[in-house]
Protein backbone atom coordinates (compact mmCIF):
# COMPACT_ATOMS: atom_id res chain seq x y z
CA UNK A 1 0.00 0.00 0.00
CA UNK A 2 1.82 2.77 -1.29
CA UNK A 3 2.37 6.16 0.72
CA UNK A 4 1.51 8.13 -2.40
CA UNK A 5 -1.52 8.10 -4.72
CA UNK A 6 -0.20 9.33 -7.72
CA UNK A 7 2.95 6.81 -7.36
CA UNK A 8 0.57 4.17 -7.23
CA UNK A 9 -1.76 5.54 -10.28
CA UNK A 10 1.50 5.45 -12.05
CA UNK A 11 1.77 1.79 -11.42
CA UNK A 12 -1.96 1.33 -12.12
CA UNK A 13 -1.57 2.71 -15.65
CA UNK A 14 1.49 0.48 -16.36
CA UNK A 15 -1.14 -2.16 -16.71
CA UNK A 16 -0.41 -3.86 -13.00
CA UNK A 17 -4.46 -3.30 -11.86
CA UNK A 18 -5.28 -6.81 -11.69
CA UNK A 19 -1.69 -7.68 -9.62
CA UNK A 20 -1.54 -4.55 -7.56
CA UNK A 21 -5.33 -5.59 -6.58
CA UNK A 22 -4.50 -9.13 -5.37
CA UNK A 23 -1.53 -8.00 -3.27
CA UNK A 24 -3.89 -5.12 -1.55
CA UNK A 25 -6.36 -7.71 -0.31
CA UNK A 26 -3.30 -9.85 1.08
CA UNK A 27 -2.26 -7.22 2.71
CA UNK A 28 -5.55 -5.89 4.30
CA UNK A 29 -6.84 -9.77 5.18
CA UNK A 30 -3.16 -9.63 7.07
CA UNK A 31 -3.65 -6.36 8.70
CA UNK A 32 -6.96 -7.52 9.86
CA UNK A 33 -5.63 -11.06 11.04
CA UNK A 34 -2.89 -9.07 12.87
CA UNK A 35 -5.41 -6.74 14.26
CA UNK A 36 -7.81 -9.08 15.73
CA UNK A 37 -5.19 -10.88 17.59
CA UNK A 38 -4.05 -7.73 19.22
CA UNK A 39 -7.13 -7.40 21.15
CA UNK A 40 -10.76 -8.27 20.92
CA UNK A 41 -11.89 -9.81 17.51
CA UNK A 42 -14.94 -7.91 17.33
CA UNK A 43 -14.08 -4.22 15.88
CA UNK A 44 -16.73 -2.73 17.98
CA UNK A 45 -14.23 -3.29 20.92
CA UNK A 46 -11.04 -3.17 18.87
CA UNK A 47 -9.78 0.85 17.40
CA UNK A 48 -7.30 -0.86 15.67
CA UNK A 49 -9.49 -4.20 13.62
CA UNK A 50 -12.52 -1.28 13.48
CA UNK A 51 -9.67 0.82 11.24
CA UNK A 52 -8.63 -2.48 9.36
CA UNK A 53 -12.27 -3.50 8.54
CA UNK A 54 -13.21 -0.30 7.32
CA UNK A 55 -10.33 0.22 5.15
CA UNK A 56 -11.03 -3.05 3.96
CA UNK A 57 -14.51 -2.27 3.09
CA UNK A 58 -13.42 0.97 1.42
CA UNK A 59 -11.03 -0.93 -1.06
CA UNK A 60 -14.09 -3.52 -1.68
CA UNK A 61 -12.40 -6.78 0.04
CA UNK A 62 -15.53 -9.16 0.18
CA UNK A 63 -17.49 -10.04 3.46
CA UNK A 64 -16.63 -13.56 3.86
CA UNK A 65 -12.65 -12.75 3.42
CA UNK A 66 -13.12 -10.31 6.28
CA UNK A 67 -14.37 -12.76 8.38
CA UNK A 68 -12.07 -15.80 7.27
CA UNK A 69 -9.39 -13.28 8.43
CA UNK A 70 -10.53 -12.29 11.70
CA UNK A 71 -12.08 -16.23 12.52
CA UNK A 72 -8.04 -16.89 11.74
CA UNK A 73 -6.55 -14.79 14.73
CA UNK A 74 -9.51 -16.29 16.81
CA UNK A 75 -8.98 -19.71 16.00
CA UNK A 76 -5.11 -19.50 17.54
CA UNK A 77 -3.72 -20.75 13.97
CA UNK A 78 -2.53 -17.74 12.99
CA UNK A 79 1.03 -16.77 11.94
CA UNK A 80 2.98 -15.08 14.10
CA UNK A 81 4.00 -12.01 13.11
CA UNK A 82 6.02 -9.12 13.37
CA UNK A 83 5.88 -5.42 13.00
CA UNK A 84 9.40 -3.79 11.79
CA UNK A 85 9.71 -0.36 10.21
CA UNK A 86 12.82 0.04 7.45
CA UNK A 87 14.13 2.99 7.23
CA UNK A 88 16.50 4.26 3.75
CA UNK A 89 17.35 6.95 1.36
CA UNK A 90 16.12 6.52 -2.36
CA UNK A 91 17.47 7.71 -5.53
CA UNK A 92 18.12 11.57 -5.17
CA UNK A 93 18.37 11.85 -1.67
CA UNK A 94 14.51 10.67 -0.81
CA UNK A 95 13.53 9.72 2.17
CA UNK A 96 11.85 6.27 2.11
CA UNK A 97 9.94 4.66 5.58
CA UNK A 98 9.09 0.67 5.13
CA UNK A 99 6.61 -0.85 7.50
CA UNK A 100 6.58 -4.70 7.31
CA UNK A 101 3.98 -7.52 8.93
CA UNK A 102 6.82 -10.63 8.44
CA UNK A 103 7.29 -14.38 10.29
CA UNK A 104 10.90 -14.12 9.18
CA UNK A 105 12.66 -11.28 10.30
CA UNK A 106 15.50 -12.40 8.52
CA UNK A 107 14.64 -12.84 5.37
CA UNK A 108 12.24 -9.61 5.14
CA UNK A 109 15.93 -7.19 6.12
CA UNK A 110 18.03 -9.25 3.42
CA UNK A 111 14.55 -8.40 0.84
CA UNK A 112 14.47 -4.68 2.04
CA UNK A 113 18.04 -4.25 2.13
CA UNK A 114 18.51 -6.15 -1.68
CA UNK A 115 15.76 -3.75 -3.11
CA UNK A 116 17.54 -0.79 -2.34
CA UNK A 117 19.96 -0.98 -3.17
CA UNK A 118 19.40 -2.28 -6.72
CA UNK A 119 17.60 0.47 -7.20
CA UNK A 120 20.25 3.22 -5.88
CA UNK A 121 19.01 3.55 -2.11
CA UNK A 122 20.62 2.86 0.81
CA UNK A 123 18.75 1.42 3.80
CA UNK A 124 19.66 3.41 6.95
CA UNK A 125 19.49 3.16 10.76
CA UNK A 126 16.48 2.69 12.75
CA UNK A 127 15.44 6.76 13.12
CA UNK A 128 17.69 8.50 10.17
CA UNK A 129 14.57 9.21 7.94
CA UNK A 130 11.62 8.82 10.80
CA UNK A 131 12.75 12.24 12.71
CA UNK A 132 11.82 14.03 9.20
CA UNK A 133 8.43 13.28 9.48
CA UNK A 134 5.55 13.82 11.77
CA UNK A 135 3.09 10.46 12.70
CA UNK A 136 -0.56 11.26 12.13
CA UNK A 137 -3.93 10.61 11.20
CA UNK A 138 -5.39 10.34 7.62
CA UNK A 139 -8.86 10.15 6.24
CA UNK A 140 -9.25 9.88 3.10
CA UNK A 141 -13.05 10.57 1.05
CA UNK A 142 -13.24 9.89 -2.79
CA UNK A 143 -13.90 13.19 -5.12
CA UNK A 144 -17.78 12.40 -5.20
CA UNK A 145 -17.72 13.09 -1.64
CA UNK A 146 -17.90 17.13 -2.43
CA UNK A 147 -16.25 20.04 -3.34
CA UNK A 148 -13.22 21.20 -2.45
CA UNK A 149 -14.63 24.10 -0.62
CA UNK A 150 -17.09 21.45 1.20
CA UNK A 151 -14.57 19.37 2.51
CA UNK A 152 -12.42 21.87 3.73
CA UNK A 153 -15.48 23.36 5.77
CA UNK A 154 -15.89 19.93 7.07
CA UNK A 155 -12.44 19.47 8.21
CA UNK A 156 -12.11 23.01 9.95
CA UNK A 157 -15.44 22.06 11.49
CA UNK A 158 -14.06 18.72 12.50
CA UNK A 159 -10.89 19.48 14.42
CA UNK A 160 -8.46 18.43 11.31
CA UNK A 161 -5.53 20.13 10.71
CA UNK A 162 -4.87 19.81 7.27
CA UNK A 163 -6.64 18.88 3.73
CA UNK A 164 -5.31 18.17 0.76
CA UNK A 165 -7.44 17.57 -2.68
CA UNK A 166 -7.15 17.12 -6.13
CA UNK A 167 -8.91 14.78 -9.28
CA UNK A 168 -8.71 11.65 -7.23
CA UNK A 169 -10.54 12.79 -4.08
CA UNK A 170 -9.72 14.50 -0.68
CA UNK A 171 -6.73 13.28 2.39
CA UNK A 172 -7.57 15.21 5.28
CA UNK A 173 -4.89 15.02 8.55
CA UNK A 174 -5.24 15.26 11.98
CA UNK A 175 -3.37 15.01 15.06
CA UNK A 176 -2.67 11.65 16.08
CA UNK A 177 -4.57 11.41 19.17
CA UNK A 178 -7.67 13.28 17.40
CA UNK A 179 -8.31 11.15 14.73
CA UNK A 180 -11.18 9.01 16.41
CA UNK A 181 -13.40 12.16 17.66
CA UNK A 182 -12.22 13.82 13.89
CA UNK A 183 -12.98 10.74 11.95
CA UNK A 184 -16.46 10.48 14.09
CA UNK A 185 -17.45 14.50 12.72
CA UNK A 186 -16.29 13.88 9.47
CA UNK A 187 -18.54 10.65 8.83
CA UNK A 188 -21.52 12.93 10.45
CA UNK A 189 -21.04 15.52 7.71
CA UNK A 190 -19.67 14.15 4.85
CA UNK A 191 -20.49 9.90 4.95
CA UNK A 192 -18.46 7.39 5.76
CA UNK A 193 -14.77 7.59 4.43
CA UNK A 194 -12.53 5.76 2.25
CA UNK A 195 -9.73 5.09 4.49
CA UNK A 196 -9.09 5.48 7.80
CA UNK A 197 -4.88 5.18 8.64
CA UNK A 198 -2.09 6.36 11.34
CA UNK A 199 0.63 7.45 8.59
CA UNK A 200 3.91 9.14 8.19
CA UNK A 201 3.72 12.52 6.62
CA UNK A 202 6.88 14.38 5.80
CA UNK A 203 7.53 17.61 7.08
CA UNK A 204 9.47 18.53 4.40
CA UNK A 205 9.95 16.80 0.51
CA UNK A 206 12.78 16.43 -1.52
CA UNK A 207 12.96 17.24 -5.37
CA UNK A 208 13.69 14.33 -8.08
CA UNK A 209 13.67 14.55 -11.59
CA UNK A 210 15.04 12.63 -14.69
CA UNK A 211 16.69 9.22 -14.54
CA UNK A 212 16.84 9.54 -10.12
CA UNK A 213 12.73 9.81 -10.46
CA UNK A 214 12.69 6.67 -12.40
CA UNK A 215 14.88 4.86 -10.61
CA UNK A 216 12.79 5.89 -7.22
CA UNK A 217 9.85 4.75 -8.69
CA UNK A 218 11.28 1.17 -9.74
CA UNK A 219 12.36 1.26 -6.20
CA UNK A 220 9.16 1.79 -4.59
CA UNK A 221 7.20 -0.03 -6.74
CA UNK A 222 9.33 -3.09 -5.92
CA UNK A 223 9.12 -2.46 -2.18
CA UNK A 224 5.54 -2.45 -2.35
CA UNK A 225 4.84 -5.70 -3.89
CA UNK A 226 7.10 -7.44 -1.25
CA UNK A 227 4.59 -9.55 0.02
CA UNK A 228 5.93 -8.71 3.39
CA UNK A 229 5.92 -4.94 3.10
CA UNK A 230 2.46 -3.31 4.44
CA UNK A 231 3.19 0.55 3.22
CA UNK A 232 5.88 2.09 1.75
CA UNK A 233 6.16 5.91 2.16
CA UNK A 234 8.35 8.35 0.59
CA UNK A 235 8.72 12.14 0.83
CA UNK A 236 9.85 12.82 -3.24
CA UNK A 237 8.30 15.95 -4.77
CA UNK A 238 7.74 15.74 -8.64
CA UNK A 239 6.21 17.91 -11.31
CA UNK A 240 3.42 17.02 -13.18
CA UNK A 241 5.24 17.09 -16.46
CA UNK A 242 7.66 14.35 -15.05
CA UNK A 243 4.95 12.33 -13.58
CA UNK A 244 3.35 12.03 -16.88
CA UNK A 245 6.92 10.98 -18.17
CA UNK A 246 7.14 8.18 -15.83
CA UNK A 247 4.08 6.83 -16.50
CA UNK A 248 4.38 6.53 -20.46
Amino acid sequence: MAGHSKFKNIMHRKGRADSARSKLFSKLSREITVAAKSGLPDPNMNARLRLAVNNAKGESLPKDVIDRAIKKASGGDAEAYEEIRYEGFGPGGVGVIVEVLTDNRNRSAANVRATFSKHGGNLGESGSVSFMWDRVGEIGYPAAAGSEDKVMEAAIEAGAEDVESDEDGHTIYTAFADLPEVAAALETALGAPKSTNIVWRPKVRTPVTGDAAGSLMKLLETLDDDDDVQKVYSNEEIDAAELEKLAE
